[in-house]
């Protein structure tokens, strides 16, 4: 008789147990247990073993059916465009609608001994294969080094037990409002995939930019505010105080952009019509600005603010006084700096809303201006982008957990190089 009490006393506190986890309630001890992610977030594809590449194990795409999302203005030439394994992951879509999105997830994502799994955020112009796991998959200098390795930041990380995702973006360029709702999205499957209730944050150059956002609640008006889930934010490399480089050097950072004069790359230009081999010619979907209709930049606008009063400008520049005030010089015109601030740079609304005082924050800066292949930020100690000052910046950080530069790297370095990789970890296991 005493045996069956105690048996069905038993089984009671199971029924209770499984009543609350199938709830999504903690269970015993207080750890968080999985409940599935939030209503409005679709996982549409999988892609496993024999599929990915560069290391992963795995890829899915979700989509966040959150009205707001849209499809974002992209370079009619394709230089916008996913490529490459992306494009495949993106469903056969080169130019995805913006409430799309990747989620990577390196091996032992599921098995890694460190409680509080990581999600690593790229920059401009980059996808989560380039920037973490194989630095050299776009080729010589494509990580800013004369020779490029095949693992990143991910497989460190992955090596040292720690649980690591990656979040890819639609648009390589994008809103950074948006893409803040989008880490949020990530953070809210990756709690939902392994019971945790937070997650740490690296957030590389522009990716600073949305990791911060999200973290402060600076949002669309349509948007999610920040969830609580982070424990640890680090930025590397990122524009905590901004950065005015396409304006300080502006004929230099054109000759890679404008087509007339042989440029390809992916960047917004602080002109509007240009002078190439004797043409005088207009393109307004490589403007910083919005014009002609379109706005193919909003990310890198969302993260200028002026340094002229600290560095001075680059008066030894074609058309240097024009470039950054605004104006017509001799070969080029635009508006200047200021106008594409007023048009949306976050530097400030970022500054005013203060990353909460429960999120530590560590800042990353790199000391070495010696990128391969561009003209260098030479005003002040930078990484060849960004100012030490400003990557260092903490205006509004409630919590600083730590700062550091890493004298040998420069600001693409900064997401691979092993001085950098070993901070990293470090901070992350603080």
């Amino acid at each position: 008789m005493r045996f069956g009490r105690g048996r069905r006393g038993w089984w009671r506190m199971l029924l209770t147990l499984l009543i609350g986890v199938a709830a999504g309630l903690p269970a015993a001890g207080g750890t968080a247990v999985a409940a599935g992610p939030p209503s409005y977030l679709t996982m549409e594809a999988s892609y496993g073993a024999g599929t990915v590449s560069n290391g992963w194990e795995r890829v899915e795409r979700y989509l966040d059916t959150t009205s707001g999302f849209r499809t974002e203005g992209f370079p009619a030439d394709g230089r916008g465009d996913q490529d490459g394994k992306r494009v495949t992951y993106f469903g056969g879509v080169a130019r995805p609608y913006s409430g799309r999105f990747l989620l990577y997830s390196a091996p032992g994502w599921d098995t890694g001994s460190r409680a509080t799994p990581v999600l690593l955020v790229h920059g401009a112009n980059d996808t989560a294969d380039r920037a973490w796991a194989n630095p050299g998959e776009s080729g010589g200098y494509g990580c800013g080094a004369m020779s490029c390795p095949s693992t990143g930041l991910m497989q460190y990380l992955s090596a040292r037990g720690h649980r690591v995702f990656a979040v890819g973006f639609a648009h390589k360029q994008g809103d950074n409002l948006m893409q803040a709702q989008v880490v949020g999205d990530a953070i809210a499957v990756i709690k939902a995939k392994l019971g945790v209730s937070k997650v740490d944050l690296v957030g590389w150059s522009k990716g600073e930019m949305s990791t911060r956002a999200y973290v402060s609640s600076v949002k669309p008006s349509w948007g999610r505010p920040y969830a609580g889930d982070v424990r640890k934010l680090i930025t590397v490399g990122g524009p905590n105080g901004g950065y005015d480089y396409p304006y300080a050097h502006g004929w230099a950072h054109d000759f890679s952009i404008w087509p007339e004069c042989g440029g390809k790359v992916n960047a917004p230009s602080p002109h509007a019509k240009m002078t190439c081999y004797g043409t005088y010619t207009a393109h307004p979907e490589f403007s910083m600005t919005p014009s002609g209709g379109q706005d193919n930049y909003p990310g890198q606008r969302q993260m200028l603010a002026r340094w002229d009063g600290v560095y001075g400008v680059d008066g030894a520049a074609q058309d240097w006084y024009t470039t950054y005030y605004g104006g017509q010089g001799f070969y080029t015109s635009g508006d200047g700096i200021q106008a594409a601030i007023d048009a949306g740079s976050l530097i400030k609304p970022l500054h005013q809303a203060g990353v909460p005082s429960s999120v530590t924050t560590y800042l990353l800066a790199g000391g070495s201006p010696t990128v391969v292949g561009i003209f260098n930020e030479n005003r002040g100690p930078s990484d060849g982008v960004v100012f030490v000052s400003s990557a260092l910046d903490t205006t509004g950080v409630a919590t600083v957990g730590g700062k550091a530069t890493v004298a040998d790297a420069n600001h693409l370095e900064l997401g691979w190089k092993s001085s950098s990789a070993s901070q990293i970890a470090s901070w992350l296991a603080a």
